[in-house]
């Protein structure tokens, strides 16, 4: 078949499927924002790359802004087949851009495959969830409904998407979630797995390895969806009770999502600025974002975990650091739930409850009887089930393969 990729930032959650499709003897492209700098495993040609969009009235902002990058996404997919002849047999895009809303235009003949990675929903999920950090309002509520639209219209005119998780799967709508089929994005287990050798030297020249009590935190960026304020509040209990444990947290001071402090700070400078003195910075190190093997050296040698997110899309962190044989302390969150079960292969705390965070972390750097059990369990989880080359990529290729009836 002739596929083409179509993502802003490819090979973004396709650099296996894209790789083994190729493999496959299928001639595979991939179509991508003229701006993008990653590596890809495929030819790659680019789409010229959007500009601010000005438009009136709030609420159609999104919108717009998303219907802009599909037109030109649309223009790339068009001088693709009017200058180079190019014909697809598949599609396969990501909804949550808007790139893939006009190339049914373009190629009207060909299997449209998206991967759906979250409905934006007023109640129930990340909206209302934390009102200290992001108020709830009946304006908040009509943003969100506003910012589904491309979302919506993403799955009407596929053929199948897929979804990582049946949590994110189940945020569509009921008319729609016939369509998606749930695989996740799959772990390398042989890459991602526990050592008894790992090590990580910080910038001040202190070296981490496996033994030491080392609590870690990683996220995209530091900031509430992933409960990077709750973790902070809990941290001078924890350090006070552990006088040797070293914190280490992964992050920009951007946001990913959500918003950013209306005051221009960072979330990072709003937190240590609440804590003050009662934190104890010589034994927490804000690395930034760190090289890929790092961030896997740093999640193998952790005793401790930690893991908080609003209801909302699960973090790869989690499953990697779980496939590391990780002691995983995690937000009791619905997303959560559907990898770790308190007490048997990993710890659930409430999200906004504090003094049990505080407890947990505790209970895992002193050295928690059960962690060797929760640690293979963790393990376990991703193997039987998270397991790129065993089960996530295969049934991938199948999905694709099999919307040609080629299976």
């Amino acid at each position: 078949m002739k596929i083409l990729f179509v993502h802003q930032n490819f090979p973004g959650q396709f650099p296996h499927l894209a790789a083994a499709l190729a493999r496959r003897g299928h001639a595979v492209l991939a179509l991508t924002d003229e701006k993008n700098e990653r590596p890809s495993p495929v030819k790659t040609l680019r789409y010229k790359a959007p500009e601010p969009v000005s438009t009136n009235g709030v609420l159609g902002r999104s919108y717009s802004d998303f219907a802009e990058r599909g037109l030109l996404a649309a223009r790339g997919a068009r001088a693709l087949r009017d200058r180079h002849g190019f014909t697809p047999d598949v599609i396969i895009g990501h909804t949550g851009w808007g790139e893939t809303l006009f190339l049914n235009e373009i190629w009207p003949d060909a299997k449209l495959l998206v991967y759906a990675e979250l409905m934006y929903r007023t109640r129930g999920h990340d909206v209302g969830f934390d009102p200290e950090m992001h108020p709830d309002s009946d304006e908040s509520r009509f943003m969100t409904v506003a910012r589904s639209a491309h979302l919506i219209q993403g799955i009407v005119q596929a053929d199948a998407a897929i979804a990582p998780t049946r949590y994110q799967a189940d945020s569509f709508p009921t008319e729609l979630r016939s369509k998606i089929t749930v695989i996740h994005d799959g772990i390398d287990v042989a890459r991602v797995q526990p050592s008894p050798d790992a090590w990580l030297e910080l910038a001040d020249g202190r070296k981490l390895q496996s033994g030491d009590e080392v609590l870690s935190y990683v996220s995209r960026s530091l900031e509430p969806y992933r409960g990077f304020h709750v973790l902070m509040r809990a941290l001078p209990q924890v350090l006070k009770a552990r006088p040797d444990a070293q914190v280490v947290l992964v992050g920009g001071d951007g946001v990913s999502y959500g918003s950013a402090p209306r005051d221009g700070r960072s979330w990072k400078d709003i937190l240590l600025a609440e804590l003050g003195t009662r934190l104890d910075l010589d034994r927490v190190h804000f690395v930034g974002r760190l090289r890929y093997a790092d961030y896997l050296s740093l999640i193998q040698l952790a005793r401790v975990h930690c893991y908080l997110t609003y209801p909302f899309v699960l973090s790869w962190s989690l499953t990697e650091a779980m496939a590391a044989g990780g002691y995983v302390v995690a937000s009791d969150t619905a997303p959560v739930r559907e990898l770790i079960r308190d007490g048997q292969n990993g710890r659930l705390v409430p999200f906004f409850d504090i003094p049990a965070l505080e407890a947990a972390l505790i209970r895992g750097l002193a050295g928690d009887p059960d962690a060797p059990r929760l640690r293979q369990a963790a393990r376990q989880t991703i193997l039987d089930g998270y397991d790129l080359h065993r089960h996530s990529l295969p049934r991938q290729i199948e999905w694709v393969e099999s919307a040609c009836g080629m299976r």
